[in-house]
């Protein structure tokens, strides 16, 4: 039985239940991070010392870090169409799924811990601002892409980069931050939210 551990209100294990999702997999989920389920315990270290979330444990497989989780399910069942064999392909697909663990990731880092998680060490109002101008910034340059690509971020095929990406714009959109208008993200908001995983998992009340 494929076991996915990590509170469902944390974008990375949102990615990873909702490609479950996508590829029809049974899998059990369990709440690590809530309810007493420490991520500092002895027991969850033992799978992931860097305690976070989400990790997989596969029999006796354990994985962590959310993008490499995702291409390994899709690897495991075979979805070519979700993870391209064709190098290019993959490339491009990867490029974008490594853009929003890094680049996009902590461009929103600051002004989302600050303004939604309301941490007391994320309270500096010009670090905010400087922290939200990056994050429109960095949508931007998805409008961009996607007024380029037409439906999806690669293209014209629904890939990993979509869910990782899609995940990500629902935090844009839910936060409360001042946002530009972008038609190109808001039909690709609207456009995944055609896919009932995305409901179920990426676009709902939690940002």
């Amino acid at each position: 039985m494929l076991k996915v551990l990590g509170r469902s209100n944390s974008i990375n294990v949102k990615k990873v239940l909702w490609l479950c999702h996508e590829l029809g997999l049974t899998y059990e989920h369990v709440e690590w991070g809530k309810e007493g389920l420490t991520l500092k315990s002895d027991e969850f270290l033992a799978l992931n010392p860097n305690a976070k979330v989400p990790v997989i444990v596969d029999d006796d497989f354990v994985l962590w870090e959310s993008n490499t989780i995702c291409r390994y399910l899709a690897g495991r069942s075979q979805r070519i169409d979700l993870l391209p064999t064709d190098l290019r392909q993959r490339a491009r697909v990867e490029q974008w799924m490594d853009w929003q663990a890094t680049e996009l990731n902590n461009a929103w880092r600051y002004a989302f811990m600050g303004l939604v998680r309301k941490s007391p060490e994320y309270q500096d109002v010009q670090e905010i601002a400087k922290s939200v101008d990056n994050w429109n910034h960095h949508i931007q340059i998805l409008d961009k892409a996607l007024a380029q690509t037409g439906a999806f971020v690669t293209g014209d095929a629904f890939t990993l980069a979509d869910i990782v990406l899609g995940v990500a714009v629902h935090r844009w959109f839910m936060s409360p931050i001042e946002r530009f208008e972008l038609p190109h993200v808001e039909a690709y908001y609207d456009r995944l939210a055609q896919r009932p995983g995305y409901l179920l998992h990426g676009r709902n009340a939690v940002p």
